[in-house]
């Protein structure tokens, strides 16, 4: 059992006083940025943090520490609420981790440190959590950023990369943007099942047994949508069909976690601030065909490794699939065909490859309620004038 935050502390006398909201430690109690500075220099020479690894857990504990010798004294659910708070100011990311605990929470949007909005159950809406101003809420960014060795600042004024816990971050800042914003989406740590699935309404019973089948019959499938639709929720839902087959997974993100038995993951890499050092995902599509996949998954097709995946998906690694950003299948077709063409294909070529390479588009969007859904599912086939699409499912 783990101790209470003020374990092998003076008993603070009790302070008979309302609780607080959220983020508010209590009328008459110190403010976080008050304590900040002081806490922050107690704990440079703290000896637990110095010792080794600071995981959250050594943080509250030297936190609490730190309160102590600040001469804090408050009622036990201040205290805790106070230590929390510190805790998710100077090794989180601040009052936006009050947020990331809320399980229905998908994205966190913060368009500057004072207007913050979260998609909750599919809905956009605006929360009452503020920063200090935006230096507050760059430094906080800036600091989580750190241990994964990603640059925030004016000479790399964006950034892109997923913190531990798996919460992709991206953040943006003036001039680029007109005041710091970033983005936060969280991967469910659990894939939905196909029956979680059809009870929200995104995948219905009979669809759910159809797209399983095409998946054992080593089906190469599209998923596309707008962002935030779902695609790569229903990818690791559709790789949980794939048996036994040897799946060489590619992502900017590690999104699609452990989603097969056998699955090998690579990742792209960004240049280091000098500029150097790049991996994209066509190079690590080419390392992959020499990897013996059985099939190949793609996190997003973006640019010109559709050209490589279509070639690959026509010479023997059937099952293999990708998402797109397209607003819908005959979209996503156009999308995939403009792609390579710009990786160099010539136009003739392009089309008769993706007739016989592609087989299935699941198209994703939202219903009038902002739930996610699946609208439309097409089969596509070749001709001589191109693919040739047919409706396989739709709503």
């Amino acid at each position: 059992m783990s101790r209470p935050p003020t374990a092998g502390l003076p008993a603070a006398p009790r302070i008979t006083r309302p609780a607080a909201p959220a983020g508010d430690p209590g009328p008459g109690a110190p403010s976080i940025a008050a304590l900040r500075d002081g806490v922050s220099r107690r704990l440079r020479d703290d000896a637990e943090l110095l010792a080794g690894r600071a995981d959250r857990t050594v943080l509250r504990r030297a936190v609490a520490r730190a309160l102590a010798a600040e001469g804090v004294v408050a009622a036990p659910q201040i205290w805790a609420r106070l230590v929390r708070d510190l805790v998710d100011d100077l090794g989180g990311l601040g009052p936006l981790e009050a947020l990331l605990r809320d399980p229905a929470v998908t994205e966190v949007m913060a368009n500057g440190p004072s207007e913050v909005h979260v998609e909750r159950d599919g809905r956009l809406e605006r929360v009452p959590v503020r920063f200090e101003d935006d230096a507050h809420l760059v430094r906080t960014v800036a600091r989580a950023l750190g241990p994964v060795g990603v640059r925030l600042d004016r000479g790399h004024p964006f950034a892109d990369a997923v913190l531990e816990g798996g919460v992709r971050l991206h953040a943006i800042l003036p001039p680029l943007a007109s005041t710091p914003t970033v983005t936060l989406r969280r991967v469910p740590a659990v894939v939905p099942s196909w029956s979680d699935l059809a009870a929200s309404g995104a995948v219905p019973e009979a669809l759910a047994e159809q797209l399983a089948e095409a998946v054992r019959a080593r089906r190469n499938v599209v998923v596309c949508g707008r962002a935030g639709v779902g695609k790569t929720t229903l990818l690791a839902r559709l790789l949980h069909e794939v048996g036994d087959d040897r799946v060489v997974i590619i992502e900017d993100a590690p999104e699609l976690q452990r989603p097969a038995p056998h699955s090998v993951h690579l990742r792209t890499r960004p240049a280091t601030p000098d500029g150097v050092g790049r991996i994209e995902v066509a190079d690590l599509l080419r390392n992959a065909l020499r990897m013996r996949p059985d099939r190949l998954v793609i996190g997003e097709l973006r640019g010109s490794e559709v050209a490589d995946l279509l070639q690959a998906m026509n010479t023997g690694h059937d099952g293999s699939m990708t998402t797109v950003h397209a607003n819908g299948a005959q979209e996503a077709l156009v999308r995939l065909e403009g792609m390579a063409l710009l990786a160099g294909l010539p136009a003739d070529a392009v089309r008769a490859q993706l007739g016989t390479a592609v087989h299935l588009i699941v198209a994703l969007g939202r219903d009038e309620h902002g739930r996610r859904r699946v609208d439309e599912v097409v089969a596509v086939e070749p001709s001589l004038r191109g693919p040739h699409t047919t409706r396989w499912w739709s709503r």
